[in-house]
């Protein structure tokens, strides 16, 4: 079995430390952490100089590790308007149950990061920018093909992403079930844009069309 890699080895135990700082609080010195962690102290601050690089890595891994989920969802659906409400639910799948998490990472970074938590927000938003772009060049696309109704495509992926964040929060705050939510959203707000595509081919004959033609061969075949 290969070893793991000096990155794997920083995921690994950024994992971990999140897992205590949830418990123990950022008051916690790193001595406490470290023997909490089962490793030594140097070990500790030889990965990790400080607890706002360990909680900057750790939500790192997590928003990457969701990308790739939300990808793999994604990418089962073929229709613009299923991806996106795919994209929707798939979020709420993967951190279904450990919601807090990310919203305690995000906390962390405010308390330590401090100057640098603009840069961070900045950061994070373009992991997914690219996602957003592709959600767009769909929705046009299929407004030009006549599969999807014209609409603002960048306002419905802004407004995507708005209802992901704030239904992340209130699965935090109020444990709210979200199924209901997608449902709604999809019957009220994805399926009503669905077109039915343009068939593209030889048109049928119009009525006139015909009639000359049956009297150019006698009406007779």
């Amino acid at each position: 079995m290969a070893r793991p890699t000096e990155h794997e080895k920083r995921s690994q135990l950024a994992e971990k430390a999140v897992e205590v700082l949830e418990r123990e609080g950022l008051e916690i010195s790193t001595t406490r952490l470290a023997e909490a962690l089962g490793v030594k102290r140097p070990t500790l601050l030889y990965h990790f100089p400080s607890l706002g690089e360990l909680v900057e890595q750790a939500l790192r891994d997590l928003l990457l590790e969701q990308a790739a989920y939300v990808a793999g969802r994604v990418a089962e659906v073929e229709h613009p308007l299923d991806k996106l409400a795919t994209q929707l639910e798939a979020v709420a799948e993967f951190h279904h149950g450990r919601e807090a998490r990310v919203v305690f990472l995000s906390q962390a970074i405010a308390a330590l990061s401090g100057s640098r938590l603009a840069e961070l927000l900045e950061a994070g938003s373009e992991l997914f920018a690219a996602q957003r772009r592709a959600n767009v060049e769909r929705i046009e696309r299929g407004v030009a093909e006549g599969t999807v109704a014209p609409c603002d495509a960048e306002a419905l992926v802004a407004l995507v992403r708005a209802v992901t964040d704030g239904l992340m929060l209130q699965r935090v705050t109020s444990h709210t079930e979200l199924a209901p939510v997608h449902a709604f959203l999809r019957e009220r707000l994805f399926e009503p844009l669905k077109r039915a595509p343009r068939h593209v081919g030889r048109s049928r004959p119009s009525q006139s069309s015909s009639r000359n033609e049956a009297r150019s061969t006698g009406g007779t075949k």
